[in-house]
């Protein structure tokens, strides 16, 4: 059976941090969507791994980590991050043949696109996810199993450049030299060939083993359910986890949603619960709330009630994991979002369209001492208030408190 880990918000949440606490229950993990626009930052032993490809599992020595077919594949990347280790982690990992490939070009298109949109840019990593994915979905990608035939692939490639020469030319990008191209391939081969492999079947052979499912970003960042078109370009939910993956519906056991004790969300498009002021400013600098990804600055406010129970009935969450509570350490009043507003008219749920929606809030006294606390009767009294005001209102059982980066420091209820 297969446990899935998925975020609720607008990504961010710390779900690499939950991953690594449980991985070592599971023999396998799993990463099914998304590409290196994805940032997991794990803390061990006082040691920080950015992690942006591979799964969070690498740091468990007894699990076979999958990268599966819903993902697209910087190889670039991905050898960067395996080289970045100290010790062999090719021997635990598996990449899908499926698994669409990234090249330079689509880096290239993604930055182009963002700045003829000018003022409506959608804030993108610029890292070549989105037009990866539509060229899957024109049916004209790379597939990392193609790089078994380095001859054909390239002939494949000479005729997409040849049919793409005006867009490149409006976009101003310039067709890679073939022979700089064929070069990259062959290198790419070299490096991970061993390690591509059909891992649908291999998910279907070890069908008895425990599997843990990764997400990246988060529910209201999916193409279909988040808020659109300020989205990623893959189904970040917990059906999406299944369809990267292959693994059949039925496999999947409990699913944990992650969400931070406030909200962050990088780029642009809505954010109900921002906070402009002094308050969203300290959440940010007591956080450290800068991309792992692109190191930009993320915006900053509250907990979002409305939202949450959306993407937990999305994702038919059977628990949820609140991290980042000793962020809030300080605060005289925490703020929670409990409805919308708009047009004096009062929401309780998350609509398709967030224009014009006001946040309808109650403040809870607030808390200092939590950082760093692993057990639940010795967080502070309004510490537990508040977690217990969220579990009544999300309808689900908090099972993880995270109050600081390092793995222990987690309660477990």
């Amino acid at each position: 059976m297969a446990d899935l880990i998925v975020g609720l918000q607008w990504g961010d949440e710390g779900k690499g941090k939950i991953v690594d606490l449980v991985a070592k229950n599971y023999d396998i993990v799993i990463r099914s969507q998304g590409g290196h626009n994805a940032g997991h930052t794990v803390v061990v032993d006082g040691k920080k791994y950015a992690l942006h490809l591979l799964p969070s599992g690498v740091l468990n020595p007894n699990a076979m980590n999958v990268i599966g077919n819903g993902v697209v594949v910087y190889p670039k990347q991905l050898i960067k991050e395996i080289n970045e280790f100290d010790h062999d982690i090719k021997k635990k990992l598996l990449v899908s043949d499926k698994a669409h490939m990234i090249l330079d070009h689509h880096i290239q298109i993604d930055k182009a696109r963002e700045r003829l949109r000018g003022k409506n840019a959608i804030g993108t990593t610029g890292r070549g996810i989105g037009p990866a994915y539509a060229d899957k979905i024109a049916r004209v990608g790379v597939r990392m199993g193609e790089l078994r035939n380095i001859d054909k692939l390239m002939e494949k490639l000479a005729h997409y450049y040849e049919m793409n020469k005006g867009y490149f030319e409006y976009l101003e990008i310039e067709i890679p030299d073939m022979n700089e191209l064929r070069k990259e391939l062959e290198f790419y081969k070299d490096e991970l060939i061993e390690n591509i492999t059909d891992t649908t079947k291999y998910l279907w052979d070890n069908m008895d083993k425990n599997m843990l499912l990764e997400g990246a970003q988060a529910t209201l960042l999916d193409i279909d359910h988040g808020t659109y078109p300020y989205v990623t370009s893959s189904n970040t939910i917990a059906s999406g986890a299944l369809t990267g993956s292959g693994l059949p519906p039925k496999a999947l056991n409990k699913v944990i949603g992650i969400a931070k004790a406030y909200t962050t969300r990088v780029g642009n498009g809505p954010f109900p619960t921002e906070d402009l002021g002094e308050a969203g400013d300290k959440i940010r600098e007591q956080g450290h709330e800068f991309g792992t990804t692109t190191g930009r600055p993320r915006r900053c406010g509250w907990f979002d009630i409305i939202a949450a129970r959306y993407a937990i009935t999305l994702n038919g969450c059977d628990e949820v994991a609140i991290m980042k509570l000793d962020v809030l350490d300080g605060f005289e009043k925490v703020k929670v979002c409990v409805g919308y507003e708009r047009d004096k008219e009062e929401i309780d749920y998350f609509p398709s369209e967030l224009d014009g929606i006001k946040p309808i809030y109650v403040e809870l006294d607030g808390w200092s001492g939590s950082a760093g606390v692993t057990k639940w009767e010795d967080l502070p009294e309004n510490a537990k208030k508040y977690i217990e005001f969220l579990e009544d209102n999300i309808g689900t059982h908090i099972k993880y408190i995270s109050t600081g980066a390092d793995r222990n420091s987690t309660i477990i209820r």
